[in-house]
């Protein structure tokens, strides 16, 4: 009976629950506090989880290993959090600028997330990368070196993480298919090995993004991120197939 009505909205049971009264719902200015390396450190090392806000480019150059990667800038900022973040857990927050905290909370707010926020790095990833701490890279990869690296058999594998009906109007023949909202439960069903050359494709390098970090936190480690994603590939004149394996613009009209 459900198999064709929409997937749930992310984080509906937080919200479920403001609008049956059980949480209470920010009504004024949201507010974290911006912690100090070694605070914001010993909560890390105590198990919460870090929501890393920057753009794809600067997350790519380098980031907090294990972090969740969703840029504060895209309109959907705080669905994708509400999808990808562990239920009910607390969070820690790595922004741009620190006086980006006030939209990040207001973002946060509308889906009832703002009080998991337990506080934000202060001076971000500068303060990370003075103290010498360990980052990760996530390396960026073009459209065409992509088609490159496939055409030349490799080992590389693409994975589209988009929503199944933009897989289904196109998508690069051969490339494995799961929504990034699933990755977290249904990994298993890839079939892929950490250790795999992996290049994740969306529609522009967002959402991919995310997905990289979430399989970066479960262990794989050769991932690459598709840079303009499916719209940069079609704009390259790159070849596609539909869902049911036909060429997109063959099909007789």
């Amino acid at each position: 009976m459900n198999a064709d009505q929409p997937a749930r909205p992310a984080n509906i049971g937080n919200i479920v629950a403001i609008n049956q009264g059980r949480r209470p719902l920010t009504t004024g200015m949201p507010s974290a506090p911006a912690l100090a390396l070694a605070a914001f450190e010993d909560l890390h090392g105590r198990g919460l989880p870090v929501l890393d806000t920057r753009s794809t480019a600067a997350f790519g150059v380098g980031h907090i290993p294990g972090a969740y990667h969703v840029p504060l800038t895209h309109a959907e900022f705080e669905q994708r959090v509400g999808w990808v973040m562990p239920p009910d857990a607390p969070m820690l927050l790595v922004l741009d600028r620190d006086a980006d905290v006030g939209r990040a909370l207001r973002a946060l707010a509308f889906v009832g997330l703002d009080g998991r926020v337990e506080g934000c790095l202060k001076r971000g990833m500068g303060a990370w990368v003075a103290a010498g701490r360990p980052m990760a890279t996530l390396p960026q990869i073009t459209v065409h070196q992509l088609r490159d690296r496939l055409a030349a058999d490799r080992g590389l594998r693409a994975l589209d993480v988009r929503e199944i009906s933009e897989w289904n109007a196109g998508h690069i023949d051969d490339a494995r298919y799961m929504n990034y909202k699933q990755l977290g439960d249904r990994l298993g069903d890839l079939g892929l090995a950490p250790g795999d050359p992996v290049a994740v494709v969306c529609a522009a390098g967002t959402r991919s993004s995310t997905a990289c970090s979430m399989l970066e936190m479960r262990g794989y480690r050769n991932l690459h991120n598709v840079t303009g994603g499916m719209t940069a590939w079609a704009a390259a004149g790159l070849p596609m197939v539909d869902a049911a394996g036909c060429a997109v613009g063959s099909r007789a009209r």
